[in-house]
């Protein structure tokens, strides 16, 4: 692993390639199964960027081209906790493609912890959307207090550098921002995550720093549900009270805190595939990507199934996007770095629909059909 890092902040644009022959940032090349662990053979898919550890992908297709908005992992040297202490990362790199398969680019560094005023530490899972011919970056963060909150930046560029707003979305808490624009140009941001996350000490409708560290802490009580509200049309605020996104079982009952295989844990997107509103989510603890359908952006959603079952490190979470006539999933896992949970590379894999709309259950691993 190379222990010095260049950045190259004059540059617009930078190809992969040319990081790789030059080993700039944190490892300069990988073999194809994860230095040869067992664990990965049989991938159905390879890193996408080999050069830096990255996480959490937010795809999104600007202008004919795909745009991925990653985390950006380090190894920060911060003791491991249920709380997420470790993922301690400080900046956000943007990356992009002409298609999948092609050339991916890093575009440098886009946002990094010391330009957000409001912000202490931890800069999580972001989003990005497109409107009003600028782009806006979301991003979830620690403020002063060690309180998540959400913030925005801008730019007049897909790739930034995004200037970020002096202070977070008022009324914003919790983290793993995502941007929804429906067909008719209304914008809705979910957002929420338990544990870590600390949408639990949110239950009472204020913050309470001696809540509960997991969850609401009684199996029988519905779970803990992502939020969402509607943007302002400068997309900086939110434009109505934060709402609930309920999520129904078969019998149209609300999903309970001890159902861990499908219940809500964080990482909610959201999407659109013939008229239905697909949200999708990690469960978390028990590491599977799922979804559920509904026929609005608020919900009710009614649970469906599992998307991808657990990639080898013991966070999961992805974006669903459509391009070249295809739909794609991009997630990640630890190939790079051998299993170790904080370091993380993205990845991306096409994802199939049934002739009823449901979405074939992709296993990443052992074949690259779905099962």
């Amino acid at each position: 692993m190379m222990k010095k890092r260049f950045y190259f902040p004059a540059l617009t644009a930078f190809p992969v390639s040319i990081f790789l022959l030059i080993g700039c940032q944190q490892r300069s090349s990988q073999s194809a199964d994860g230095d040869g662990d067992p664990r990965f053979e049989g991938a159905i898919s390879q890193p996408l960027v080999s050069h830096s550890y990255t996480a959490d992908p937010s795809a999104h297709v600007f202008e004919g081209k795909i745009y991925v908005y990653p985390s950006h992992d380090i190894d920060a040297g911060t003791p491991e906790n249920d709380n997420g202490d470790h993922f301690d990362m400080r900046d956000y790199h943007v990356f992009s493609m002409d298609s999948v398969g092609g050339e991916v680019t890093d575009h440098g560094v886009a946002l990094k912890l010391e330009d957000i005023p409001w912000a202490g530490r931890q800069l999580w899972a972001p989003d990005a959307a497109h409107k009003n011919g600028k782009y806006y970056f979301y991003f979830p963060a620690k403020d002063k207090q060690d309180i998540f909150r959400i913030g925005v930046a801008t730019s007049d560029k897909p790739t930034g550098p995004f200037a970020a707003e002096p202070e977070p979305i008022q009324g914003s808490f919790s983290m793993d921002p995502t941007v929804f624009t429906d067909t008719d140009s209304t914008s809705y941001l979910y957002f929420g995550g338990i544990w870590g996350g600390q949408l639990q000490r949110w239950a009472s409708g204020e913050y309470d720093p001696q809540g509960s560290s997991t969850d609401l802490e009684n199996d029988s009580l519905p779970a803990l549900t992502p939020k969402v509200a509607r943007l302002t049309d400068d997309m900086l605020q939110f434009a109505e009270a934060v709402r609930d996104v309920l999520i129904l079982d078969e019998n149209g009952q609300p999903l309970l805190t001890g159902d861990h295989d499908r219940r809500f844990f964080e990482g909610s997107w959201m999407h659109k595939y013939k008229d239905n509103y697909y949200l999708s989510y990690s469960t978390g603890d028990t590491h599977q990507l799922v979804y559920a359908i509904g026929d609005n952006p608020y919900g009710p959603f009614t649970y469906q199934g599992v998307i991808m079952t657990p990639v080898i490190g013991w966070t999961t979470h992805h974006s669903i996007v459509e391009h070249g006539g295809k739909w794609w999933l991009f997630y990640h896992d630890t190939q790079l770095s051998g299993g170790k949970t904080h370091l993380r590379n993205i990845k991306v894999t096409e994802l199939q629909y049934d002739n009823d709309g449901r979405i074939r259950t992709i296993n990443p691993y052992r074949n690259a059909d779905p099962i």
